[in-house]
């Protein structure tokens, strides 16, 4: 059996471990990192993901006269996260991250050379205004792929002089000790079989969540919760809780909140997918009419999107059928439309500024043609019942009638036969109310009528929820150090990133304020360096 030394042994090699490996090399440590993925996925999701990060009271929020503070946020935090009075560590962490989410991302992400674009954004509003109660999304230029490169470079240049070890294609199977102190791990090669030890004194767990696995999905979905037939992945398929229960069965690890998940409510399969049910998350159009499997409007309360994603998940999965339609048209699909990734964010990911002003201000037709290429979901028609007939042929049914689609649509356009004074449509009044925040209007269409003249094509997609994070994980403290039976922390074991629960095993409670996430990775993973390189 092949056997390795390192001081310190990272497990995952996504933007949580990169974080702890790069901090502990440049310290002086030996790191040797294990990932179960190829080396050019070497990042995990964060090399994937679109790069949107809520920050508190930076720079860019003065600038645009934003007044937010540390107490605001840690307020719409528990707010918004329903996190109980009792969850100790999630409650420290989410202070931990409010306090420090300025100094310990934004402007330590600012000097390894990451930007950001020149607007805050306003998400997860709350449908009662209870989320976000000012703008605090920033968005990475070059998106989080840049990010992550820059740091894997980074990694790479702090490790050159042999320090760093890199295993890939390799997925760890128990966490060894001997005289009772922690000694590193057993790993096998997934290329070959062979088994491999790395010997180690401090390991930190930096695996991802569990929501690839549809199985454990499904076994932690709350009972008091409606759960649909069918979900698409969104998730990593190799987060899927192995080393989580490993570590709770024979660690004794304190493993909660296993239930929360931030999922989404509108996704649909990607077209050239990358593993098995392997799903696209979609910005939904707030423009877009959310329909049931029939064509009729869900409500009495509207969906619309940017205000409550944890609701709005409930809601689809509640629906009588495992998916949903949008309804909309080609001028709010070209200014609305977006997919979440760096993948379909080409012009930031890709930096192409004049591009991406040029698309900002008249429409990405790019993306919505792309769309109506490559998808069978991405349903275009000129009138409703060409669009029924589609529908219907996707679905394999006759659940749409026609004029069950001319009749949602003219009741919604109705709306507008009346004048702006007469208008009663809430989905009319959160549109407005979007408009009201400079960037959501750039985004945003004013609202018209479905039918109106020259809007057109019409366009329907099938969307299906879309599992994503996992809010619960492994307990840790404040050192990142994974917490067992009364709260005794378990020795020369760390925990970060997604595995954690972002924090504490459940840092967001129910629900996240959005973009808590790759933040919520460096933060757990520059505690954990912290610790190890001073021993506290």
């Amino acid at each position: 059996m092949a056997a390795l030394q390192a001081d310190a042994l990272v497990v995952g090699g996504g933007l949580a471990g990169i974080v702890t490996a790069l901090e502990l090399l440049r310290a002086g440590k030996r790191v040797a990192v294990i990932d179960r993925d190829t080396p050019e996925r070497f990042g995990g999701l964060a090399l994937w993901a679109f790069g949107g990060m809520a920050l508190v009271g930076t720079p860019l929020q003065a600038r645009m006269k934003i007044s937010d503070t540390p107490e605001r946020a840690l307020a719409d935090w528990r707010r918004f996260g329903e996190l109980a009075s009792e969850d100790a560590w999630p409650q420290a962490w989410a202070r931990h991250y409010v306090e420090r989410s300025r100094t310990e991302v934004y402007d330590w992400l600012l000097h390894e050379g990451v930007k950001f674009l020149p607007a805050v954004n306003w998400v997860e509003r709350g449908r009662w205004g209870e989320g976000n109660s000012v703008p605090r999304y920033h968005v990475i230029w070059g998106t989080s792929r840049d990010m992550t490169q820059r740091l894997i470079s980074a990694l790479r240049l702090a490790g050159a002089d042999g320090r760093l070890t890199l295993l890939h294609r390799h997925r760890v199977t128990a966490l060894e000790y001997s005289n009772g102190r922690l000694d590193g791990v057993l790993a096998v090669d997934e290329t070959c079989g062979a088994d491999v030890r790395i010997h180690a004194p401090v390991v930190v767990l930096a695996m991802g969540g569990n929501n690839g696995s549809h199985a454990q999905v499904r076994a932690n979905w709350p009972k008091d919760r409606p759960m649909p037939a069918a979900m698409l992945n969104g998730a990593h398929p190799f987060a899927d809780g192995r080393l989580h229960h490993w570590a709770a069965d024979h660690l004794g690890a304190s493993l909660t909140h296993v239930g929360e998940m931030w999922n989404y409510a509108a996704g649909f399969p990607h077209p050239y997918p990358h593993f098995d049910g392997h799903g696209l998350s979609t910005i939904p159009c707030k423009s877009a009419l959310w329909l049931d499997h029939s064509g009729r409007r869900i409500g009495p309360e509207p969906l619309v999107t940017g205000f409550d994603t944890h609701w709005l998940c409930q809601r689809v999965a509640q629906q009588e059928k495992p998916w949903t339609w949008h309804l909309l048209n080609w001028r709010i699909a070209a200014k609305e439309f977006a997919i979440s990734g760096a993948e379909h964010n080409q012009r930031i990911r890709d930096k192409q500024f004049p591009a991406f002003l040029k698309e900002t201000l008249l429409g990405n037709h790019r993306l919505v043609r792309q769309m109506q290429s490559e998808s069978p979901y991405f349903l275009v028609a000129d009138d409703f019942n060409e669009l029924a007939a589609k529908m219907n042929a996707l679905t394999a049914s006759l659940d749409i009638d026609a004029a069950q689609l001319q009749a949602t649509a003219d009741a919604f356009d109705a709306n507008f036969a009346r004048g702006e004074t007469l208008e009663n449509d809430d989905q009319i009044r959160r549109i407005r109310h979007a408009r009201q925040w400079g960037p959501d209007r750039l985004r945003t269409c004013k609202p018209a009528p479905l039918q109106q003249r020259g809007a057109g094509p019409f366009i329907a997609i099938h969307m299906q929820l879309i599992t994503r994070k996992s809010l619960g994980g492994l307990q840790t403290d404040l050192q990142s150090r994974v917490l067992g039976a009364h709260g005794r922390a378990l020795d020369g074991l760390y925990c970060v990133g997604e595995a954690a629960g972002f924090g504490g095993g459940g840092a967001s409670g129910k629900r996240s304020l959005e973009g808590t996430f790759l933040p919520g990775c460096i933060l757990t993973a520059r505690a954990a360096a912290r610790s190890i390189i001073t021993g506290n």
